[in-house]
């Protein structure tokens, strides 16, 4: 949210699902959409059936990449240098759209001075796609009537993720691929409801609506008056910081909703000894998760999905209305109910909140969503946020103002950034000579707390996926079980062979942690900005394991 917030003022994609249906190119780039995003990809594949060009940036070659007309195997952490290697053939082939960037962005002549020592040389020996292929795409991307930038983890789990972000912002803007229908710069959410969290203000330095907390003055003066109460007008932590204050014993109280910070966050052995070390740990959760398990308190919450109501925003800023279909469980209970019986024991009665409440609160006080009644929602299936006022039919894309004639309408110009290729922080060496890289399945969701419990054709055990160039150079074999280690911990994992791997790239995803714990190997190596920690980018080794004769003890073999 932060790069798209930091060009435009607000955090959300610029595009509409329907629009990638009518685009021409598609660009998916750190996106393996046919696994992560299923229900994006047949948006996707509705418009590769249409005619439109799909082009993947991605290390492996992945399930996406199978409908691609080009595949760009790039080295793991290399996106600026091939954003600015792009720009820099764009502008020398004299595509950029001069008209658009004279009149709607700023900055330019400071970011065309940087991208020029990236010639196409210069570029593939960097992020290791040939010089040709990467001409290729910055003439079809600048020369697509239509054209799409969507991205996801792949570009933002890394120390340098808001730079990531803003170089793919670039190359809109020096195309004038923004702020038109069917053209657009569009981050796929990793969760459900992950951009209606940040909508709502679950992020360290925004109000409700994306309001700044620091800077927003009149924002700040109309929820005051909301909840009489004093807002202070201070940035707070975002997760990784908040870890960082509990290693300094500045947290020591964490109230979690929601979260497996336990079994999700890098560097897992650090986060579980600063969580245990806690002086309280509330969890409020559906599941007895490994971080519940540690926890003072565990409150049991109802599904959202269906034990609740409610609204959730999806990643095209769409918000729908969620149903109650069945009553929860037990003593769980809605989430809303127990944040007010909360309130109420800390001397505050907010009385009988039900959704339809929080939501009317929501609307008195985010001028994005005013227009978005609960009687809206449900009669047209959602709506597309900003929406100001009730005669508003949302809006399907964004920024469509930079193309007024108006100078006044036009508003802010929107600014070129001026970003430097920065090599992932855990290096590459002899002792650790292998780049591990972590991603999602078809069949499985986050850390596995969701659908670990059911079976699926497609799930096969976590394994660490090797090519067969490095799988034959270690002499392992489809299965063997292997000692992983990097600079912080390590695992056994069998092998699985895949010819989707390039030599010295391995794979694995953090589904099953009871069975392989991936994230005691991750860095938490982590973006500034956005706190995001570096989960795609890790220095590991890989040792056979030998038993030892008379004990049955696996011992590494190096």
């Amino acid at each position: 949210m932060v790069g798209l917030a930091t060009v435009f003022g607000a955090g959300g994609g610029t595009s509409s699902y329907e629009e990638v249906e009518h685009t021409d190119l598609i660009l998916l780039w750190g996106s393996n959409a046919r696994a992560a995003h299923p229900i994006f990809f047949h948006h996707v594949l509705k418009g590769i059936r249409a005619g439109a060009r799909l082009i993947v940036v991605d290390p492996r070659r992945t399930e996406s990449a199978a409908f691609a007309d080009l595949w760009l195997g790039i080295d793991v952490g290399t996106d600026v240098a091939l954003s600015n290697t792009i720009a820099r053939e764009i502008i020398h082939a004299d595509l950029h759209d001069t008209t658009f960037i004279a009149r709607a962005t700023d900055g330019f002549d400071a970011y065309a001075a940087s991208v020029e020592p990236w010639t196409l040389d210069r570029g593939a020996a960097v992020t290791g796609v040939p010089a040709s292929v990467i001409r290729e795409v910055a003439h079809a991307y600048a020369k697509a009537d239509r054209a799409m930038i969507c991205w996801t983890l792949g570009i933002t789990e890394h120390h340098n993720a808001v730079d990531n972000v803003l170089a793919l912002i670039n190359l809109g803007l020096l195309t004038g691929h923004v702020g038109r229908y069917g053209s657009g710069l569009n981050p796929l959410r990793g969760q459900n409801n992950v951009q209606g969290g940040g909508d709502m203000g679950a992020i360290p330095n925004k109000l409700t609506g994306f309001q700044d907390i620091e800077r927003d003055h009149e924002a700040r003066a109309r929820f005051e008056r909301a909840w009489g109460r004093p807002i202070m007008p201070r940035y707070g932590w975002h997760l990784t910081a908040m870890f960082e204050a509990m290693e300094r014993g500045e947290l020591t109280a964490v109230y979690c909703i929601g979260e497996n910070p336990v079994s999700s966050e890098a560097d897992a052995t650090r986060a579980r000894k600063l969580l245990e070390n806690l002086d309280t740990l509330i969890v409020q959760d559906i599941f007895m998760t490994k971080t519940a398990e540690i926890a003072d308190v565990v409150l049991p919450a109802a599904n959202s999905a269906f034990e609740s109501e409610g609204t959730v925003t999806n990643s095209e800023r769409r918000v729908q209305r969620v149903r109650k279909a069945l009553d929860p469980p037990g003593n769980a209970r809605d989430d809303i109910w127990i944040l007010a019986q909360l309130a109420r024991r800390l001397g505050w009665d907010w009385g009988d909140v039900t959704a339809y409440d929080a939501w009317e609160e929501v609307r008195s006080l985010s001028p994005m969503h005013r227009g978005m009644s609960w009687r809206r929602l449900e009669e047209l299936g959602g709506i597309q946020w900003p929406c100001p006022d009730e005669d508003h039919p949302g809006t399907q894309f964004l920024h469509a103002r930079l193309w007024a004639e108006d100078p006044a309408e036009r508003g802010p110009r929107a600014p070129f950034s001026v970003v430097v290729d920065e090599p992932p922080v855990d290096e590459l060496t002899e002792e650790y000579p292998i780049r591990l890289t972590t991603g999602r399945r078809l069949d499985s969701y986050n850390t596995g707390v969701q659908t670990g419990a059911y079976t699926s054709p497609l799930r096969r055990p976590e394994a660490i996926e090797l090519s067969p160039h490095d799988a034959a150079e270690l002499g392992v074999v489809e299965g063997e079980r292997v000692l992983v280690s990097s600079r912080r911990g390590e695992v056994v994992a069998p092998v699985h062979i895949s010819a989707a791997l390039r030599p010295g790239l391995a794979f694995m995803t953090m589904h099953f942690p009871d069975e392989v714990e991936t994230n005691r190997l991750t860095i938490d190596a982590t973006d500034p900005k956005s706190g995001t920690a570096e989960f795609k980018a890790t220095a590991i080794r890989i040792d056979r394991l030998e038993t030892a004769p008379g004990d049955g003890l696996a011992r590494a073999g190096r």
